[in-house]
């Protein structure tokens, strides 16, 4: 299925569009080889040189893995958990016990939904206070047990509704922040596709730190930015903004703040999410390796020098 084009992709649908009717005309023919050959050719150019603003749309294409999506993909069973045990049980936020590579661990993930009737319960991936006190209560089971944690984000941000504030939305994200700095069990967090403010931060505190090549992870959304500093967002000020946040992987990885970028299938996860799973899938496996088993007392101490770095600077006397 040839996926929606994207602004900036009007060339390759036109390629996809005239392979799939050569395809389905003639199959593997020579002319379909060379549209083929030409079309990953251009989806590698264009790809190579996106920019910020259209990183963020590949962020949130409607055909994007999300979550749910990669809980059958990469992991062998999941058990999911519900409620706060407080007020409710929030869908934007998954919780469970999963199992990858014969390893048992505790996952947590935002889910934005595909149908308008899933992006409604799900708020569009906007966890509300439960959902992080849900995450919490999750966490320490983990930590009990000793299971590692593995945290999927993907959401523009914390659901911003008048309830949420009253139910202490700043307070949760704040507790679940420090929570996670002391946690005594490994964590992985992953940025899957949008990584917005408080929302992704609230479960984004890991000893490893990675995303996806074309996801972005950033202080505040390109809109919510533009809207702040030019009352208005638009089709000029949101890429302005997007360029400002420095918010692509590229960036993020030179600063220090993810470890380790995942490198996308051609054209986006979109386009292949089975391979882009696979990706994760090795990854994971690869990364729970390196930390099940480290003593607890260097696993913390690492985590907090980690964080402890970010945003170091050297000023030049004189």
């Amino acid at each position: 299925m040839i996926p929606v084009p994207l602004p900036f992709e009007n060339d390759i649908h036109a390629l996809e569009e005239s392979l799939a009717k050569l395809e389905s005309a003639a199959g593997e023919g020579d002319e379909a080889k060379r549209v083929r050959r030409e079309l990953a050719t251009l989806k590698r150019a264009k790809y190579a040189t996106l920019t910020p603003w259209e990183t963020v749309l590949v962020s949130r294409h409607p055909a994007r893995p999300q979550t749910l999506d990669y809980l059958d993909l990469v992991f062998e069973e999941f058990v999911e958990l519900h409620g706060d045990r407080a007020f409710g049980d929030d869908r934007a936020l998954r919780t469970g016990f999963a199992r990858i590579d014969g390893t048992r661990v505790l996952f947590i993930g935002h889910q934005k939904g595909r149908t308008l009737a899933e992006r409604q319960q799900c708020f569009y991936g906007c966890t509300h206070p439960e959902g992080y006190r849900k995450a919490q209560g999750k966490m320490k089971i983990a930590a009990k047990y000793k299971l590692p944690v593995i945290c999927f984000i993907d959401t523009p941000g914390a659901y911003p509704g008048i309830g949420a504030e009253e139910r202490g939305q700043s307070q949760l994200i704040a507790t679940s922040i420090l929570e996670m700095t002391v946690l005594p069990t490994p964590i992985i967090c992953v940025v899957i596709g949008e990584g917005g403010s408080g929302g992704a931060l609230g479960i984004g505190i890991g000893d490893r730190v990675s995303m996806l090549q074309h996801a972005y992870y950033s202080v505040i959304s390109p809109e919510g930015c533009a809207g702040i500093l030019w009352k208005i967002a638009n089709d000029e000020t949101k890429p302005r903004a997007a360029n400002a946040l420095k918010l692509t992987s590229t960036d993020l990885k030179k600063f220090g703040v993810v470890d380790d970028v995942l490198p996308e299938p051609l054209g986006g996860a979109h386009r292949n999410p089975r391979e882009m799973a696979n990706t994760l899938r090795t990854y994971l496996v690869r990364t729970l390796r390196e930390l099940v088993g480290t003593p607890t007392d260097e696993l913390l101490q690492a985590r907090y020098e980690k964080f402890r770095k970010l945003g170091e600077y050297t000023t030049l006397a004189g």
